[in-house]
């Protein structure tokens, strides 16, 4: 169907919602995004753009604009959280140079999403508390204080509370994983190397690597405990506790953590994939996109790379087909089983991060060896992630 002229409204303004918007746009839609808080910010750190997410990216034209505020990566080190030796390194540079891998600070990856959408004519509307989406019509209403309004077609990229998907599917119940999270930023030496370092302890990890062309370091601690923590982006802990967590860890990881002055922490939930993304109406449909569908936990740093490619998918699958219908169900039936292996992968990689005992001491040994024996055949087991290209049919 042609997008030309056609109205459509997104709820939420993240990586998801203004990646998809300024899709729909350059495809000749009328996007209007609503968006609850009073500016365009995005509270967090870091995040990593991995060349599945960065040809979207350049397929939107913003490549240019992402070189500008992103440093770019040149490897991927798992390292003994104790003595700080390399366990693994994954080369980045022999990924094809021109697809690149990236670590952006969030809010600059939401500044040049925001200027790419309205670049290409998209309404953002501030202030929106949408409280409930309501499916029973002809067409999607979108119930915010300000009182009921209906839409022609409806995308839900209002995240891991999103009330498209819960108009969409049954209520399913996230689980805590015994696992909390904290973030930092600290200040960084402008020398240091662009790598993400995994640094790996019994039930516990840590991430860390440069943003902002070396002037910001982005930490992420991660720790199994009985105690729940709420699932919130705000929510501030004191230093000390991260401290505490990881002291038993190298004299370099504590000296990063001894320098935190302001940090926050969250609770890991597991949330299943959403079984229904899309629905046609009789003069209308909705979908949703991003955390909205598949919110998958932080341990192969594809959040952002999933949404800026369900963007694309979104918005080709609509252009390419003849009824609205057909495009909504191309869109979930190309990424449903993608995200749910990119989501299962994850789960996964927070057991090999937080091995204990022998398993511990095999597990990297076994890493090493295999370094040895087969240099770069760790990075090829990630192919079928980094390889994928959803702009390649359009």
């Amino acid at each position: 169907m042609t997008l030309i002229g056609q109205r459509i409204t997104v709820l939420g303004a993240g990586v998801a919602g203004l990646a998809v918007a300024r899709a729909l746009a350059l495809r000749g839609a009328a996007v209007t995004v609503l968006e609850q808080a009073d500016a365009i910010r995005e509270v967090g750190a870091g995040l990593q753009v991995s060349p599945n997410g960065g040809r979207v990216l350049r397929a939107l034209g913003l490549s240019a604009a992402l070189e500008q505020c992103a440093t770019r990566a040149v490897a991927i080190e798992l390292k003994d959280g104790f003595t700080d030796d390399r366990v693994l390194r994954l080369d980045l540079a022999a990924l094809r140079p021109d697809h690149g891998y990236h670590f952006v600070h969030r809010a600059d990856l939401i500044a040049l999403l925001a200027e790419g959408a309205q670049a290409a004519g998209v309404d953002i509307r501030l202030l929106q508390k949408v409280t409930s989406v309501h499916l029973d019509g002809a067409r999607p209403v979108i119930q915010t204080l300000d009182g009921p309004h209906e839409t022609g077609l409806l995308i839900g990229a209002d995240g891991l509370h999103s009330a498209t998907r819960a108009a969409l599917n049954a209520a399913a119940k996230p689980f805590f994983t015994g696992q909390v999270a904290w973030r930092a930023l600290i200040p960084c030496d402008a020398n240091a190397p662009a790598v993400a370092e995994v640094h790996m302890g019994p039930g516990r990890h840590l991430v860390s690597y440069p943003l902002r062309h070396g002037t910001l370091r982005n930490i992420v601690a991660v720790e199994e405990r009985s105690r729940w923590a709420e699932e919130s982006w705000t929510l501030r802990d004191d230093p000390v506790d991260l401290r505490l967590a990881f002291a038993g860890f190298s004299p370099r990881v504590r000296d990063w953590l001894d320098r935190i002055e302001d940090v926050w922490l969250w609770g890991l939930f597991r949330h299943p994939v959403a079984p229904v993304w899309q629905r046609a109406l009789r003069a209308g449909g909705v979908a949703i996109l991003g955390d909205a569908a598949h919110p998958t936990l932080p341990f192969l740093a594809q959040g952002a790379s999933l949404a800026l490619e369900d963007a694309w998918v979104l918005a080709a699958s609509l252009g390419a087909h003849d009824t609205l219908a057909a495009g909504l169900a191309a869109y979930q039936a190309t990424r449903a089983a993608r995200a749910g292996r990119v989501v299962a992968a994850a789960n996964g990689n927070a057991r090999a991060y937080h091995l204990r005992g022998l398993p511990r001491v095999v597990g990297h040994a076994g890493l090493r060896i295999g370094a040895r024996l087969a240099p770069g055949l760790a990075l090829r087991r990630f192919d079928w992630l980094y390889d994928h290209d959803v702009t390649a049919q359009g």
